[in-house]
């Protein structure tokens, strides 16, 4: 089997793709996530995804790399990632009763060939009407700091929602596992 690299360091898409049991090494593409003005969300994470798979590429020449970036959207505004407890809280405070949208770039990138598969994967999150407290109580306990939309869905993050919206759920943590597998298959590799 082509090698596969996760072009990623993010803990929550290296637990994913564990998911699917196949070997993989995991590489830090160093990327300029700047948004360009103009460049609606769904364009910008599949430009992210494919350059962040492409920057690694000279690591790994003869692999299959994935690529992927997301965003939160709350009214086609792009939300960053919080750093801290106070752009955390207003973010949550922001979202409070009101639904996100989540855009998941995804990029399979075979190296050897110049084979490419980019996609968007888009999740609907409806958040539930949040008080200031149920707020700080959420941050202080899970620190989201490092999330886009500033929670964790696969922890104490999904008592802050009313309903999810979406074809795969992976897609809300950062790596859409359907989507990915069909690529794989594109290229190959069958699972299981």
């Amino acid at each position: 089997m082509q090698k596969l690299v996760l072009g990623s360091t993010s803990p929550f898409r290296r637990e994913l793709l564990e998911k699917l049991g196949l070997p993989f090494s995991t590489a830090a593409p160093d990327v300029d996530e700047s948004h360009r003005e103009g460049e609606s969300a769904a364009v910008l994470v599949q430009r992210l995804a494919q350059t962040k798979a492409r920057a690694v590429a000279d690591q790994f020449p003869q692999a299959l790399i994935i690529g992927s970036d997301q965003v939160a959207c709350v009214n086609e505004q792009i939300l960053g990632k919080p750093g801290n407890r106070e752009k955390a809280i207003a973010q949550l405070e922001s979202m409070s009763g009101k639904t996100v949208c989540f855009h998941t770039g995804l990029c399979l990138y075979n190296a050897a060939s110049g084979n490419i598969q980019v996609i968007c994967d888009d999740f609907r999150v409806h958040f539930r009407k949040l008080n200031h407290g149920q707020i700080e109580r959420y941050i202080d306990k899970e620190e989201p700091f490092n999330c886009a939309g500033s929670f964790k869905s696969e922890g104490l993050g999904i008592s802050l929602f009313r309903k999810l919206e979406g074809d795969d759920p992976n897609s809300l943590v950062g790596l859409p596992l359907i989507r990915l597998v069909a690529m794989l298959d594109q290229e190959g590799i069958e699972l299981p």
